[in-house]
């Protein structure tokens, strides 16, 4: 499957403006900066941005996660509450396993970016990672993560692995036929499969709040 992505965002939506101020000042630094490594693919999908009403979600994100080169992963406590999420998660694992056949990773395809620390202690599929980023700091107050120099290095380093597993994917020569389940349309955990529709999107993908 080609490459159009060049990171899948994994986060749990929020309702309020401090998230959604979060994941948009992110994905505009990264877009920023990732832009000259690319050729016509786009540098982030998001499913606010990508999906509309009446998507397939299971089949779309499915599709959407195995065209990425890296997925982000943006902590926050909620994200372990939600089913979805974990999902997401677990699905790129099975996707970089299946790309370690590939080529040699430099690196894990999850990056995980702390937005909110939980009180007790950080899950195992971040303190396991051997590269993660921790944006905690950040508040409604921060300025624009692009020209901000407390996370211009984080962002330089994100850019730096996303671009080297790109390069890697681009120029690796893919066996003929792949047959991962994490490229399987994914399911509501109750086995119904879903579909989108504008007012419902967030909720039906990562539940209420």
């Amino acid at each position: 499957m080609a490459i159009r992505y060049g990171c899948f965002f994994s986060y749990a939506h929020g309702r309020h403006e401090l998230m959604q101020r979060f994941k948009n000042a992110l994905a505009d630094a990264l877009r920023c900066y990732l832009e000259p490594h690319f050729d016509n693919e786009d540098e982030l999908f998001i499913d606010t941005e990508q999906l509309g009403g009446g998507d397939d979600l299971d089949h779309k994100i499915a599709r959407a996660m195995c065209e990425s080169v890296c997925m982000i992963l943006i902590y926050t406590p909620k994200y372990e509450a939600h089913a979805y999420t974990r999902r997401e998660h677990a699905a790129m694992r099975l996707l970089e396993a299946e790309r370690a056949g590939w080529y040699p990773l430099p690196g894990h395809l999850i990056i995980p970016v702390i937005m909110t620390r939980h009180p007790d202690s950080l899950p195992p599929q971040i303190t396991d990672s051997t590269f993660y980023v921790d944006f905690s700091h950040f508040t409604m107050a921060t300025s624009d993560l692009k020209s901000n120099p407390d996370f211009l290095p984080d962002i330089e380093k994100m850019v730096s692995r996303i671009a080297t597993h790109y390069h890697y994917q681009k120029n690796t020569r893919r066996p003929a036929t792949t047959a991962t389940n994490s490229c399987s349309p994914m399911s509501h955990p109750n086995g119904a499969r879903r579909r989108a529709s504008p007012s419902r999107k967030n909720e039906e993908r990562h539940g209420p709040g």
